[in-house]
């Protein structure tokens, strides 16, 4: 008797000891990585951001439960080139991306065979997903499955009709995977479908999801416009009011609230950084204040954006940061959680978590923008913009160049280049030697 007594407490201590390892490992799992990008949206449509006609609970919660930034930037005023930086962490320039893809355009947009933050997270065992829009690469080898994702349901192009799917040239364009197919529904419902279930289906791992609302990008129609006249090819596919404008992010803001809802169903909330973004400033029908302009431009209003992150438990709950960020900051950010083998010393963004946690102060940063024709459409606006602290300085597309204190003027109303010519000559230089080595880097590829 007391022999099987000492074997069975011998097997529950081997069983206890085994057991440690496994909790072990699941406390030092890497998080949840979900990044959740809008097409378009101006910076200041956002509840939290100052909107008074737009209801945004969901996205007014991650920041209320989050950190919200103040000066946050996209690494593009227009699609593409943002989106591209996201995925290869790195300045779009340097892949010949100063301007977005036209409509099924060949021969252009991420590297074939590259390296993606997909990729790169796939390798430490992420399931990869995107729900939503591609918009950087038309040829085979440069779309999702051949970049990093395991999953992709979407479009490929850089807008569609939200019911036809089809763009605007009439070409249909609504994809899983590889391959095309017809579904019935309005895109921003179909999108966060699919990435909801992209969560339930890889709960048990570490996943990394990037779901890329198509709305509020034209063409304008909000979920209950089924019936409304959107042909290809033909002006009503850039018509639209406010009214629509608002109905259409109120049902991605709906969305996000479904998202994050399975995620607390899931248990998953405090697992999970949550990011919210846009990949470029406002369009026609947004609001934009207090800056200056709108997408397409280098002036605020065209590259600032909103910007949340959530993560319970680790970043600090309703803060606001004035840390300067880019859009490639998150590829940074998300390779460092994930753990050093999925680093890279390539990465031109920063690692944000130190500053969002409140570990250390902010970081003073230099970045760059520069907008140049594409092979395809070559009547582009050519302007060159840098940022270094709280100076800008800037080449538009019309008239001579800017000094802009932005500590004091969001706005951009006031020039002081004539009051501080030394130090608009120097950031002049550094925004020629950038473009120079921009330049070379595209040369030597």
């Amino acid at each position: 008797m007391l022999e099987k007594t000492s074997r069975f407490c011998l097997l529950i201590a081997l069983l206890v000891l085994a057991a440690v390892p496994l909790a072990m490992a699941a406390d030092e799992r890497p998080p949840n990585l979900v990044f959740i990008l809008a097409d378009d949206l101006g910076y200041g449509d956002p509840g939290c951001y100052g909107a008074p006609d737009i209801r945004t609970p969901n996205i007014d919660r991650l920041a209320a439960e989050g950190v919200r930034f103040t000066d946050f930037y996209a690494n593009g005023a227009i699609c593409s080139p943002t989106r591209i930086a996201f995925l290869t962490g790195r300045y779009q320039q340097r892949l010949g991306m100063d301007n977005a893809l036209y409509y099924q355009e060949m021969g252009r947009g991420l590297p074939e065979g590259g390296v993606t933050i997909a990729s790169r997270l796939r390798q430490v065992g992420y399931a990869t997903g995107i729900s939503g829009k591609w918009h950087i690469g038309y040829d085979h080898e440069r779309q999702p499955l051949q970049q990093g994702f395991d999953h992709f349901f979407g479009l490929l192009g850089g807008n569609h009709h939200y019911f036809a799917h089809m763009d605007r040239i009439g070409v249909p364009d609504l994809w899983l995977g590889n391959d095309a197919v017809e579904r019935e529904g309005y895109s921003t419902n179909l999108f966060s479908t699919d990435a909801i279930e992209f969560v339930e289906e890889n709960r048990d791992r570490p996943f990394f999801l990037y779901l890329s609302h198509a709305a509020p990008h034209f063409p304008w129609q909000g979920p209950d416009d089924v019936d409304k006249i959107v042909r290809p090819k033909k002006p009503e596919w850039q018509e639209g009011d406010r009214p629509t404008y608002i109905a259409m992010v109120e049902r991605m803001d709906q969305t996000i609230g479904d998202l994050l809802a399975k995620l607390d169903e899931l248990d998953l909330a405090g697992q999970t950084l949550v990011v919210f973004t846009s990949d470029n400033g406002g369009h026609t029908y947004s609001r934009n204040l207090p800056l200056r302009d709108y997408k397409g431009s280098l002036w605020e209003g065209g590259i600032r954006v909103p910007c949340i992150a959530r993560w319970p438990g680790v970043i600090p709950a309703g803060t606001t940061t004035s840390q300067i960020g880019i859009t490639m900051d998150w590829s940074a950010t998300f390779a460092a959680l994930a753990g050093n083998k999925a680093a890279s010393d390539g990465d031109e963004g920063i690692n944000l978590m130190p500053v969002i946690t409140g570990k250390n102060d902010p970081i003073e940063r230099t970045l760059f923008w520069r907008k140049r024709p594409g092979p395809v459409r070559k009547k582009v606006d050519r302007e060159r913009a840098v940022r270094r602290g709280d100076w800008k300085y800037l080449e538009p597309a019309e008239g001579g160049p800017w000094l802009i204190d932005l500590s004091k003027d969001i706005s951009e109303t006031e020039n002081h280049i004539a009051e501080h010519p030394e130090l608009a000559a120097e950031l002049k230089q550094k925004l020629d030697n950038w473009d120079a080595e921009m330049d070379a880097a595209l040369a030597g590829r």
